[in-house]
């Protein structure tokens, strides 16, 4: 399974997605121009790991902020990731915060309350 690696910039996340080790990583700032078409490779790519996907797969998503159009693209890939899971294969979600971010964190739980997954809520203090 090929790893996606998109660099980040100032308006798009970082995004390591490694099938050989299943560890999946969006990290930055989600303010692309068509989010859409930002987030269908991550998708697609979803689509392919969950036919060969690892007995354990954790997912970081460590977002400074994203827009709305963004959100739906982020909810299209934790509805990849609950497939994942329904399949008996387990996924584990950490979302990292920083500590006085409450936007973020509970960004995180109204995902964790549409998506059957746990998510695991990580402070991040600094």
């Amino acid at each position: 399974m090929d790893t996606l690696s998109i660099e980040g910039t100032p308006k798009t996340p970082t995004v390591r997605f490694n099938g050989s080790k299943g560890i999946i990583e969006i990290k930055g700032r989600s303010i692309p121009e068509n989010s859409i078409e930002f987030y269908k490779p991550l998708v697609e790519w979803l689509e392919a790991y969950a036919k060969e996907s690892k007995p354990q797969t954790q997912v970081n998503i460590q977002l400074e902020y994203f827009n709305t159009s963004s959100s739906k693209c982020i909810l299209d890939v934790f509805k990849k990731l609950e497939a994942i899971q329904k399949a008996n294969q387990g996924v584990t979600i950490n979302w990292f915060y920083d500590e006085d971010d409450e936007d973020m964190l509970e960004a995180g739980q109204d995902y964790e309350s549409i998506i059957r997954i746990p998510f695991k809520m990580i402070e991040v203090v600094g």
